[in-house]
C-alpha cells in the first residue's frame, strides 16, 4: 500500500514538473529580440557621442526592454581618424541571426541583411518596444535612419572637405551624415537609394533640426552581437 502511494506520489511529482517546465518554455515569448531601431535619439543629433556613446545608448535602451543580457551595438560606420582606422557598420553587429521585438527574423547572417533576401522594412524593423516607426506619407516622417554607410555596410567614403558621419558621430550641427530609408520609400530621382534601409542620402546637417528638415530624427539600428 505504502509502495504504490510513494509511486503515485512520485509520478504526480513527475508530472508537475513536467506541466511546469512546459509552461516555463511556452511563456518565454518565442525567440528574443536582438535588433531593433532606436525610439528615440539621445538627444544631440548627429552627436552620439562617438561609437562607444551609440553602443551605450543602444544597450541602455535594449535594457529598459528587458534585453539588456545581450551585447548591442550600434549600425554605425566611422572614419580614419586620430590614428584610428575606419570602421565598417556591418563588421560590428555580430554574425545573425537577428529577430525584432515581434520575434520576426530580419536576417539570417550579415550577407543576409545586406541582401534582396532581407526582412528589413517598417513592418519589421520595429523601435525596442516593439512600435512601428512613421515613414514617409505619415504626418511625421522619421524614416531616415542614421548610418555613415554604403549599400553594403562599408563606410560610404566622404568626398574631400564633406563628412558622412556627422564627425564620427561627435557633432550636433552642421556637416551630414548617410542615412537610409528603414520604409523604403523617399522622393529621391534614384529609385534603388529610395529603397536602401541603410544607403539613402545625406543629411541636411547634424543638429536635430538639421536632421529633422530631411526627414530624420536621429534614430539608428541596434544590433545584438550574441
Amino acid at each position: 500500500m505504502s509502495g504504490r502511494l510513494l509511486l503515485s506520489t512520485g509520478a504526480a511529482v513527475a508530472a508537475a514538473a513536467l506541466i511546469i517546465g512546459c509552461g516555463a518554455m511556452g511563456s518565454s515569448g518565442g525567440k528574443p529580440m536582438s535588433f531593433f531601431i532606436t525610439s528615440t535619439n539621445p538627444g544631440k543629433g548627429g552627436d552620439l557621442g562617438g561609437l562607444a556613446g551609440a553602443d551605450r545608448f543602444c544597450q541602455s535602451l535594449a535594457t529598459s526592454a528587458g534585453a539588456g543580457n545581450k551585447n548591442w551595438r550600434a549600425y554605425l560606420s566611422t572614419t580614419a581618424a586620430g590614428g584610428q582606422p575606419a570602421v565598417n557598420a556591418r563588421d560590428r553587429i555580430g554574425a545573425g541571426p537577428w529577430t525584432n521585438a515581434k520575434g520576426v527574423v530580419v536576417a539570417t547572417s550579415v550577407a543576409d541583411l545586406h541582401s534582396a533576401n532581407a526582412k528589413v522594412g517598417k513592418d519589421t524593423s520595429l523601435t525596442e518596444k516593439g512600435e512601428v516607426v512613421s515613414g514617409f506619407g505619415d504626418p511625421v516622417n522619421r524614416h531616415d535612419i542614421l548610418t555613415g554607410s554604403r549599400p553594403d555596410g562599408t563606410l560610404a567614403l566622404p568626398e574631400a572637405g564633406k563628412d558622412t558621419t556627422c564627425g564620427n558621430w561627435t557633432r550636433s550641427d552642421g556637416g551630414s551624415a548617410i542615412v537610409g530609408h528603414h520604409d523604403h520609400k523617399g522622393t529621391n530621382p534614384d529609385p534603388v537609394a529610395n529603397a536602401s534601409w541603410n544607403s539613402s542620402h545625406g543629411t541636411r546637417g547634424c543638429s536635430v533640426d538639421q536632421l529633422k528638415m530631411s526627414g530624420s530624427a536621429g534614430l539608428m539600428y541596434c544590433f545584438a552581437t550574441n
